[in-house]
């Protein structure tokens, strides 16, 4: 005897894992694109001191402050350059067939938080190892070594006389895992809960630890310690939109552009300390 079995579809979707952005706190906003696509920033030198000429020789006719120079101004240029763009079509019937669950506004979402976040947050990370202003030669990390390594990088940018305050560290799960082992570090877990929701998930002297996925990092990612001081990432256009039943398509036409870039000022470079990871040796 035969028997046809029921085959039955939930109301359900399942969804990939994603995480939120958490740039926000190692980047700033500080230059404003609007009516603009390149920004241009001034660069102001400094003078040297010098001994004052409090007794000049007769027949001195120059300052006694010392010798008159012009201050050098010039300019670095930051031009947005990643212009990107979506679109995909959700027919009808398809919606009214998938119990729903083939909906353009979720579909939007989903696709922002599966697809444009990423894509934003890799190349922001990337964009600041790449211009990072210590990059020391790739190590080996290890629940012995880190905590050494991480104090290398703060006596860089305490040297850099970076500010103290606002510094964050960034760690993937495999070298904060090194740092939970590490009997020399103490980590401070008493993080309030605004912090929390922005990723913080713990402090170590003073900096911030971020904890981002290693599919958002360069490749041998080991650490960094940086001030959002020196990297100016800009946001000038997300712009997403959902036209119901547009010519040519019975459905929703769903549409998404964002325009954003990120830049490492000049003069903060070493605000930014990168470490890469070197493959642990093999016995």
């Amino acid at each position: 005897m035969a028997i046809n079995l029921v085959t039955k579809f939930l109301p359900y979707v399942d969804e990939l894992f994603s995480t939120e952005s958490k740039k926000s706190l190692l980047t700033n906003q500080d230059f404003d694109w609007t009516g603009a696509h390149t920004v241009k920033v001034y660069k102001i030198g400094t003078s040297e001191m010098t001994n004052y000429n409090r007794n000049p020789v007769a027949g001195f006719t120059g300052s006694r402050y010392g010798t008159i120079k012009d201050l050098d101004a010039t300019t670095e240029e930051f031009t947005l350059k990643n212009d990107r763009s979506f679109t995909f079509a959700i027919d009808k019937l398809d919606t009214d067939e998938t119990a729903q669950q083939l909906a353009a506004a979720s579909a939007l979402a989903r696709q922002q938080r599966e697809v444009v976040i990423p894509e934003v947050d890799t190349y922001v990370y990337g964009v600041m190892a790449e211009g990072a202003g210590t990059k020391p030669a790739a190590v080996a990390l290890s629940e012995t070594n880190i905590y050494d390594e991480i104090l290398k990088a703060t006596a860089a940018l305490d040297n850099a006389e970076v500010p103290e305050t606002g510094r964050v560290l960034v760690v993937a799960p495999d070298v904060y895992l090194l740092m939970k082992r590490c009997g020399d570090i103490t980590m401070e877990t008493d993080i309030g809960n605004d912090m929390r929701l922005r990723g913080v998930v713990s402090n170590l002297d003073g900096a911030n630890v971020l904890k981002i996925p290693a599919s958002r990092l360069p490749k041998d990612f080991g650490f960094m310690l940086a001030h959002p001081c020196a990297t100016v990432a800009p946001t000038k256009l997300e712009d997403y939109k959902i036209h119901v039943d547009p010519p040519g398509i019975s459905g929703d036409l769903v549409e998404g552009r964002i325009v954003y870039d990120a830049f490492v000022l000049d003069n903060k470079v070493k605000a930014i300390y990168y470490q890469a990871k070197a493959a642990a040796a093999t016995k």
